[in-house]
């Protein structure tokens, strides 16, 4: 079985500079890329200004993840941070049925409401754990929320069942993925995809360097990526291809570049 799979912080389904409705457009793009999964941050829930501001058709009445699921996926979406005027939180879309969803607050502060939706998707071969996560701009914080992800997935997902986590993980410094893949057997889509040639590995022994660790792809900012922040991790897949999608389309669409990957499951 295998599994199309993107991750993407969508900043609300506006434009980074000057707030404009980009929901149609963002609706079409992520057509454009033929995802089994879409793991989402910043999706607008509600929001009553935009909703009086700009109307139909430019601001949808539903739920942007009601909107761009549409007839082809299944939806989910778990609240983060509410205010008078609305809200907005992470979503999963899927065009495999989602047997069950929870949602859990991993807020570290009260500035920055942050959440770990958990998905169980019915593939027809097995059930797949999917988490969609967004953390915290502090390094501190990012610690504690690890942990409680890690909490999460091992007390939702048995230890030989498939699991997917993704997300914006803020983690510009790498500091998170080893204690993720110590403590969840999981690794990065781009472990293996980024890894240096044997010549170069041999070239670095003989002089007497250190391997690089591997290192998660630039998706920030999106027009010229240059911080790593968004994770795709996986266990009981392998990775086929993972690619950082660049150019002016999506970086007019948002301030983080989408990740896709092309995932099979374990025999």
């Amino acid at each position: 079985m295998k599994l199309r799979v993107v991750t993407y912080n969508i900043h609300k389904g506006v434009s980074s500079i000057g707030s404009k409705p980009r929901v149609h457009a963002l609706k079409k793009a992520i057509g454009l890329l033929r995802a089994d999964v879409l793991f989402l941050q910043e999706v607008q829930g509600r929001h009553d200004r935009h909703a009086e501001r700009y109307g139909e058709p430019f601001w949808p009445s539903m739920g942007q993840h009601e909107f761009f699921a549409g007839d082809s996926h299944h939806a989910a979406y778990g609240m983060n941070a509410v205010y008078d005027h609305g809200h907005h939180g992470n979503a999963l879309l899927s065009v495999h049925p989602i047997l069950g969803q929870a949602n859990h607050d991993v807020s570290d502060h009260a500035y920055e409401q942050r959440g770990i939706l958990h998905c169980v998707l019915e593939t027809g071969a097995r059930p797949v754990h999917c988490y969609v996560v967004h953390f915290g701009l502090f390094e501190a914080g990012r610690g504690r929320q690890a942990d409680q992800l890690v909490q999460a997935v091992s007390s939702s997902a048995g230890p030989d069942e498939p699991v997917i986590i993704a997300g914006d993980f803020n983690d510009w410094r790498n500091s998170l993925s080893e204690r993720l893949r110590q403590a969840l057997g999981v690794r990065e889509v781009f472990d293996e995809l980024g890894q240096s040639s044997a010549v170069a590995a041999r070239l670095r022994a003989l002089a007497g360097r250190p391997q690089p660790g591997p290192r998660p792809a630039r998706t920030f900012p999106a027009l010229m990526p240059w911080l790593r922040l968004d994770r795709i991790y996986v266990r009981g897949f392998q990775v086929e291809a993972a690619e950082v999608l660049h150019g002016s389309l999506w970086g007019k669409l948002s301030d983080h570049a989408p990740i896709v990957a092309n995932l099979a499951l374990d025999a």
